[in-house]
């Protein structure tokens, strides 16, 4: 029973933490109109 509510809590408090961090909503700012550019290193 012990660990019934042991699991229960921490399901609680995980459901807590994702709501908590979907309230704030996501960060300020932009993201970049440049793409990543990769090179591939030349063959001998």
């Amino acid at each position: 029973m012990r660990a019934l509510a042991a699991a229960a809590t921490g399901l609680a408090l995980a459901l807590a933490l994702v709501f908590a961090i979907t309230a704030m909503g996501s960060p300020a700012g932009g993201t970049s109109p440049k793409p990543l550019l990769t090179t591939v290193p030349a063959h001998p």
